[in-house]
């Protein structure tokens, strides 16, 4: 469905609150292919776990159409127990929309709202085409027992 000819196109990537119009469809279309975070996402969110309020965080998510077709997040990280490690979790793009630039476009969303708290961001790649994914992004493979990847940002923005 994407052709190279809207590669540059410009997404509607914007920090999101649940529910949010397709968030249904996004939710069963990962569970279909095995990825069952989303499903936790959205639970987390609905019992106030995780609303990605702290200092630092964001949910952000790509509207198209009026309807969510990537989401993502940002985190302070839980494993590394240090306030200047920020984690994105919970990236998700619509299969028919991968390959279109989305998922970089999200990404590097998440990582200029980590700019802002976090020195260094750090994530799980659930498969090796995630991995390769946050590679070509930047991120440096990781041997961590709690993450796969990640980030050392350039410092703290004034």
């Amino acid at each position: 469905m994407c052709a190279r000819a809207i590669r540059r196109m410009i997404f509607d990537i914007r920090k999101i609150s649940l529910p949010v119009d397709g968030m249904d469809e996004l939710c069963n279309e990962a569970r279909s292919e095995g990825y069952e975070f989303i499903d936790r996402l959205v639970r987390e969110w609905d019992s106030g776990v995780n609303r990605f309020g702290a200092t630092g965080e964001a949910l952000c998510g790509c509207i198209e159409n009026e309807r969510i077709i990537a989401i993502g997040g940002l985190n302070c990280d839980p494993f590394a127990a240090r306030a200047e490690v920020g984690r994105i979790r919970r990236v998700y793009v619509r299969a028919e929309r991968r390959g279109c630039g989305v998922g970089e476009a999200l990404v590097a969303r998440l990582i200029e709202e980590a700019r802002n708290s976090f020195m260094v961001v750090r994530l799980r790649a659930v498969s090796p085409r995630a991995a390769k994914f946050y590679e070509r992004l930047g991120f440096e493979p990781l041997e961590d027992a709690s993450a796969t990847h990640s980030l050392l940002l350039s410092g703290l923005a004034d």
